[in-house]
């Protein structure tokens, strides 16, 4: 079976069913433990075997909490991608996990498939972040600075201590934007990563990222990351 990568990140919101702490005067809202973090954008980035675009987007755009965790599962049950996340081992797999817990739903491919979990590989489930601090042995650095030193604009706007806040004055397709500009500078660190590996040529790399580019400069949600790409230095590879 021919594998593509599916680029993924949450955006997230406090549970307050689950979760809801009394602060006193001036202390700063604590970060809530995984268990209580509830979904609300699930944004992926599609590729083929090859690094080619396929598509990009919202999963169970329009649906409530279990039914976008409902097709994701199963859309990842039936293609069985190669998941591709920064920081994912440690948050957003943990989290659609519990939350599909919580729901009754099925997370087949997480528990069947021992790649989706196994840490040290690659296969099923590449945490750029893990691999990138050499699996906690260097101190892990955030997805913007990385970002950043390729070429990508990192955050742009927005940051996640304002999705809550967002969220809460109905500025849904503002987060929808935020996760999805994070989903594709992931999108291009992989392939960055891969060049990295060894696993492209410079060759290969240059063409892969620069259709990448190409392809998402008509996309409306993450147009605006694309016109602050450092597309020169995106590009760059060491010519000897």
């Amino acid at each position: 079976m021919k594998r593509g990568f599916l680029v993924l990140d949450i955006e997230t919101v406090p549970d307050r069913t689950l979760y809801a702490p009394e602060l006193k005067t001036g202390e700063e809202r604590v970060f809530p433990p995984l268990y209580a973090h509830r979904p609300i954008v699930l944004g992926v980035l599609w590729l083929d075997q090859t690094y080619r675009f396929k598509r990009i987007g919202v999963v169970g755009e329009g649906k409530d909490e279990a039914g976008m965790l409902a097709d994701f599962a199963a859309f990842v049950d039936r293609e069985r991608p190669h998941l591709v996340t920064y920081n994912g081992r440690g948050f957003d797999l943990p989290v659609i996990a519990l939350r599909c817990l919580r729901h009754g739903i099925p997370l087949r491919f997480y528990y069947q498939d021992r790649d989706y979990r196994y840490r040290y590989s690659d296969d099923g489930h590449l945490d750029l972040c893990d691999f990138l601090s050499d699996h906690g042995a260097a101190r892990a650095i955030g997805l913007d600075p990385v970002a950043r030193l390729i070429g990508l604009p990192g955050k742009v706007g927005v940051d996640g201590s304002q999705v809550e806040g967002l969220y809460n004055a109905g500025q849904l397709e503002a987060i929808k934007d935020y996760c999805l500009s994070d989903v594709a500078q992931t999108a291009f660190l992989l392939l960055r990563f891969r060049l990295l590996q060894g696993a492209l040529t410079a060759e290969g790399y240059r063409a892969a990222a620069s259709a990448l580019y190409d392809a998402l400069t008509v996309e409306q949600r993450v147009r605006p990351l694309c016109e602050r790409i450092d597309r020169e230095r995106l590009l760059h590879t060491y010519a000897g």
